[in-house]
């Protein structure tokens, strides 16, 4: 990965997270890295706490389709090791930000 690509990536996140917070989340980490994955967001709404994979495109196509099957076995990784190491025990669910072109869009609860 380039620069160019690292420093687009870096703005969808941030993109994401201040979309996440005008609509009541509470960000708690971003970039949560571990050797199984990284979680590009861990957010808190209500009680249950959302871990959220931020995918970014300027092309005309569905970012969605980015999201494979093994991403989201390192996500879950990634997402059983942090619940281990901060000791909770909280209901929570995998969601994706989308962002093509300046269109942001949150999809919720996502499983494979």
């Amino acid at each position: 990965m380039g620069l160019a690509e690292y420093l687009f990536g870096h703005e969808a996140e941030k993109s994401a997270a201040k979309f996440l917070s005008k609509n009541g989340y509470k960000i708690l980490n971003l970039n949560y890295k571990t050797k199984f994955g990284e979680i590009d967001i861990i957010a808190k709404r209500d009680s249950t706490l959302h871990f959220i994979e931020v995918k970014a495109s300027t092309k005309d196509y569905q970012t969605i389709y980015r999201v494979t099957k093994s991403k989201l076995e390192k996500i879950i990784k990634a997402i059983d090791f942090y619940m281990l190491n901060s000791n909770l025990n909280l209901p929570y669910q995998i969601d994706i930000v989308c962002i093509n072109n300046q269109n942001i869009e949150l999809i919720e609860n996502i499983t494979y």
